[in-house]
């Protein structure tokens, strides 16, 4: 009984990584849809800043997906890097290089957010980076998640995006010291 219980579970843990396990799609980039939406965000954002963030994180999300080898779905690569088969590749290594890299413009016009979602779940916790107008709340800001599609940048206001719902990580953290 026991025995035919483990070939089930792992024939369907096998059938579900298969599945989530596809090489994703190179996605069309649209860098001037993002320049766009971070202009968009206020009157105060500088045009040519709103250019750079939407190119850097565009380009610096491809440089990552050959850092970390990204040859598998997100799900899939994830648990290479859980099994010390991949250096890095999670989510949160993901937001913390993008953020790293976009840090290093210094925009004036710009803030960056860090942004987590599923942490209440017994779904994946999802860390990501999220860009506001200066001075802007997180939640009216645009989402940049290189993870989601293995380097292929997934942007979108964050109260438009359908698959998460998003919180600000300082508060999530401030909820679990306590």
């Amino acid at each position: 009984m026991i025995a035919n219980l483990r070939v089930g579970l792992s024939l369907l843990v096998t059938v579900v990584l298969m599945a989530c396990g596809a090489p994703q799609e190179k996605a069309p980039a649209d860098v001037g849809g993002l320049a766009q939406a971070l202009i968009s965000l206020d009157p105060t954002v500088d045009p040519a800043e709103a250019a750079r963030a939407a190119e850097i994180s565009y380009n610096y999300s491809l440089v990552l997906r050959r850092d970390y080898n990204v040859t598998d779905s997100a799900l899939m690569h994830n648990a290479k890097v859980n099994q010390g088969r991949r250096p890095r590749g999670l989510c949160w290594h993901w937001a913390d290089d993008l953020q790293t890299r976009l840090r290093q413009e210094e925009f004036e016009t710009l803030d960056m957010h860090r942004a987590i979602a599923n942490h209440d779940t017994i779904l994946i916790e999802h860390s990501t980076v999220v860009m506001s107008a200066r001075g802007g709340k997180m939640r009216e800001g645009i989402v940049l998640d290189p993870w989601r599609y293995g380097g292929y940048l997934f942007w979108s206001p964050v109260l438009e995006d359908s698959r998460y719902n998003w919180e600000e990580r300082h508060v999530v953290q401030a909820g679990r010291k306590r």
